[in-house]
């Protein structure tokens, strides 16, 4: 599967609904734009500020699409991919994967090549890893729900061999660790700006749980709020502090004491967003069966490749 896809396919209403009185000053374009769609479930975004691309995966046709920011185009960037689900870069813009259909997470070399991070635990395969972040000091943290190998849809059926599904971090030199395994399915997962605190979604419970960071440990993991509609996926961070995460009706945003301030509404469930574009004022979604963006006036929190606000 390669050359063009399509370029933009069509708009859709943007609605932002104000919830708290701090809501005020996040507003943005009163349409979406809808980059490509034509997925099948639609996950993992994540912008090139070099390329100025977005990267996201079609996780059952397991491929990685890539739309181009100069030109509005989408073209394959990868197939097959593994059954990809989520990605990052690393501190030094490289790109994260994790991999259902091959229960691992891998780091995509500059000159092409595959470098595999993690693939077993204690002698044991992973399930399927999920989605990941990167720490600045180049640790690499991700969850392992089972998603992608309770049938053949998302990756290969498969049994659980870790006897649970965990959250995990590689440290800089390459040791895997488990750094919680209290979840049901854990899934999206987002340091804060200092990144003392790392939130992380459970899609089965319908929460976001946060932990204090103290270096390669997590500690606390108290709840920090409960999804009123569908579950939480993949979860992001601006500038302030505050925490959008994917719902069934769009984006949810909080504020660092957990209060629900407002909801942008969106028409297809929203399973994952990144921040991009120059000014990282450029939120991407990935939605069911489509890529969506918009401006805002919120600033995405800076990522581990790129330099402190």
């Amino acid at each position: 599967m390669t050359g063009i896809l399509e370029p933009l396919a069509g708009t859709a209403p943007a609605v932002w609904e104000k919830l708290d009185d701090r809501f005020a000053g996040i507003r943005g374009d009163s349409r979406l734009e809808r980059l490509w769609t034509g997925g099948r479930w639609v996950e993992g975004p994540v912008y090139s500020a070099a390329g100025r691309y977005l990267l996201w995966s079609d996780i059952p046709n397991d491929r990685i699409l890539r739309w181009d920011e100069t030109s509005y185009q989408v073209s394959v960037f990868r197939n097959p991919a593994g059954n990809t689900n989520g990605h990052t870069r690393d501190t030094e813009g490289r790109l994260v994967s994790c991999e259902h259909g091959n229960r691992r997470v891998t780091r995509t070399e500059h000159h092409g090549g595959i470098t595999v991070l993690a693939h077993e635990y204690d002698g044991k395969r992973l399930n399927s890893p999920n989605d990941v972040v990167v720490k600045r000091d180049g640790s690499v943290w991700f969850t392992d729900p089972a998603y992608g190998i309770d049938s053949d849809y998302e990756g290969y059926q498969g049994q659980i061999e870790t006897g649970g599904c965990h959250v995990y971090r590689v440290s800089p030199d390459g040791v895997l660790t488990r750094v919680a395994d209290d979840f049901n399915r854990p899934n999206g997962l987002a340091f804060s700006v200092d990144e003392s605190l790392l939130y992380i979604t459970d899609s089965e419970e319908a929460t976001i749980r946060v932990f204090t960071v103290d270096g390669d440990k997590l500690s606390g993991g108290e709840l920090f709020a409960e999804c009123g509609n569908g579950i939480f996926d993949g979860i992001r961070l601006d500038t302030q502090g505050r925490i959008w995460a994917s719902a069934a009706d769009g984006v949810h945003i909080y504020h660092p004491d957990g209060t629900l301030l407002g909801k942008l509404l969106v028409p297809e469930t929203v399973s994952n967003l990144t921040w991009g574009g120059p000014k990282r004022n450029r939120l991407f979604l990935t939605a069911t069966t489509s890529v969506y963006s918009l401006f805002t006036t919120a600033n995405g929190a800076p990522e581990a490749y790129g330099p402190r606000r």
